[in-house]
């Protein structure tokens, strides 16, 4: 492969109009011009300049090889310019994952807001609720919700916040019940889980001192769908542990209560994951340093309610 240093360095000697004028121009020794373009035309095997001591001339092939020079030379300043732009404003298409829990009331309110502000930016968002791999599916970002955060060096990680689940019951259901439900008497109330297996659930939940309990249920609905298992919780079916952001619309209107107040699960850190920050698409840079400033507040906002 041609070496474009060589095409600008014979550029520039024709431009200037010799070797020692470029030289002055480029900053680029006379010597190592002259050799370039003599190591030039020797890959060429043609002679592009008809030399003499006083001055240089292009020969009939040099001055078609200019012309394609220039051509050469603009494309890569065009592409020089193509990637500044890129990198002022951001623009194209960024690839990212989240769990269906956190795009329901969280990422789906954010990500409208995002896109209004840069709307040269497309977004591909995937519901991935397995511990999405950013090489295997394709993606820039992957927003993941565990006990702790990843140690991977491979990847850049930061935090967002932290969600956790409540138990939710419906203003309807709470209204027929003789007493206020206690912590001694959830496992005597009609509960809807998470889970998809037609089997018992294990609640495990954190008090308000520390103290945990775990608790054996048999639901009475067992669906993954947290929009259905929301909506059959306001129907009054039963008690649900959900997440907070997304009881947190209803239990602010009353539809919902908070069966056990200062009970909850242990809070799960919810964080980006990335590969690198060198090299980082604006796109992708500004997504996430977007999510690192509104996700945080949307998640305190619960916690701070309940």
């Amino acid at each position: 492969m041609q070496d474009l240093n060589d095409f600008y360095y014979f550029h520039a000697v024709v431009t200037y109009h010799g070797f020692s004028a470029a030289a002055r121009q480029t900053g680029v020794p006379k010597s190592t011009l002259s050799k370039r373009v003599a190591k030039l035309e020797e890959r060429l095997q043609i002679r592009l300049l008809d030399r003499s001591t006083r001055q240089s001339r292009m020969t009939d092939v040099g001055r078609a090889f200019y012309e394609h020079c220039q051509t050469v030379l603009a494309g890569v300043e065009a592409a020089e310019a193509a990637a500044a732009q890129s990198q002022a404003e951001p623009q194209g298409i960024v690839r990212m994952s989240c769990p269906d829990g956190l795009i329901k009331n969280l990422i789906e309110d954010l990500l409208p807001a995002f896109m209004k502000l840069y709307p040269k930016v497309r977004v591909q968002l995937k519901s991935i609720n397995r511990r999405a791999d950013l090489i295997e599916d394709g993606l820039d970002i992957a927003i993941r919700a565990r006990s702790s955060m990843d140690s991977d060096q491979n990847l850049i990680v930061r935090p967002l916040g932290s969600s956790r689940l409540v138990l939710v019951m419906s203003r309807l259901l709470l209204a027929t019940l003789m007493q206020k439900p206690t912590v001694e008497c959830l496992g005597s109330l009609p509960t809807l889980s998470m889970m998809e297996a037609a089997d018992d659930d294990v609640w495990e939940l954190v008090g308000p001192e520390g103290q945990t309990r775990s608790f054996r249920l048999k639901p009475r609905l067992f669906c993954s769908d947290l929009d259905l298992l929301r909506k059959a919780t306001i129907e009054g079916l039963g008690v649900s542990l959900l997440p907070e952001h997304i009881c947190m619309p209803w239990l602010q209107t009353g539809e919902l209560v908070n069966v056990l107040p200062g009970w909850h699960t242990q809070p799960t850190i919810v964080y980006a994951v990335f590969m690198s920050r060198k090299g980082l698409q604006p796109s992708v840079r500004t997504l996430i340093d977007y999510l690192v400033q509104e996700v945080p507040e949307r998640l305190s906002q619960g916690s701070a309610s309940v």
